[in-house]
């Protein structure tokens, strides 16, 4: 999927300035390739295929056998030493196949469960936020909209005067406009579609202030 343009990113920009006319709520918005490398789902489905091989010779003895035989000439002579070393071979090949198999991104993330793409998903959104956007500004007036383009996944968190006063709930509408776009290929408009309508709630729960200023920059943050 690819990254917004220069003109969409433009658009982004424009779209945080209007939603902040109305709010003294701080809109950050962020594009990252993915939120994690998920090196260790890789070597767990790795370990997890290494350890397969000596459950299949033991299930069916006759394959390993069958292996000795052949690389003894016929003759027969099954030693305990020589299925042992083919168990380890085979235990090595799947773990280095499947190990430099899923060096491969796109492969890696389809393979990881959904559940565990979300939580670092969620996890990644709550560390740039703490670093980006959290008590960065003199209200606590902060949110942040953060989608992860490999995982298909977005996360709305909001600094502690916004979370205050707009239900978690409330975001639903925002996550939908924006998922709804992004699955169409549409990035920037599921990100305007998202500012938007977090600026209609932030407007309603958090109006401007007359001595309101523009504390974190309105541009899209590409990761």
């Amino acid at each position: 999927m690819r990254k917004p343009t220069a003109e969409e990113r433009a658009a982004i920009g424009a779209a945080v300035h209007a939603a902040e006319a109305g709010t003294s709520g701080e809109i950050v918005t962020i594009v990252a390739d993915h939120s994690d490398s998920y090196h260790d789902v890789g070597l767990q489905y790795a370990v997890l295929a290494a350890l397969l091989a000596p459950l299949v010779f033991a299930a069916l003895p006759d394959f390993p056998l069958g292996i000795v035989e052949r690389l003894s000439g016929g003759w027969g002579s099954f030693e305990m030493r020589e299925l042992m070393l083919i168990t380890f071979a085979a235990m090595t090949a799947l773990f280095l196949i499947v190990r430099y198999g899923l060096a491969y991104m796109p492969l890696r993330l389809r393979l990881t469960p959904k559940a565990t793409r979300r939580r670092r998903v969620r996890r990644r959104a709550i560390e740039l936020f703490k670093v980006g956007t959290e008590a960065r500004t003199a209200g606590r007036t902060g949110i942040l909209i953060y989608l992860s383009l490999g995982e298909h996944m977005a996360e709305i968190i909001a600094d502690e005067a916004i979370h205050t006063r707009v239900p978690d709930a409330e975001w639903g509408d925002a996550m939908a406009a924006l998922i709804k776009e992004v699955r169409q290929g549409k990035i920037a408009a599921g990100m305007i579609a998202a500012v938007g309508h977090v600026g209609h709630l932030l407007a309603q729960h958090l109006p401007r202030a007359d001595d309101d200023s523009n504390e974190l920059p309105d541009r899209l943050i590409e990761l």
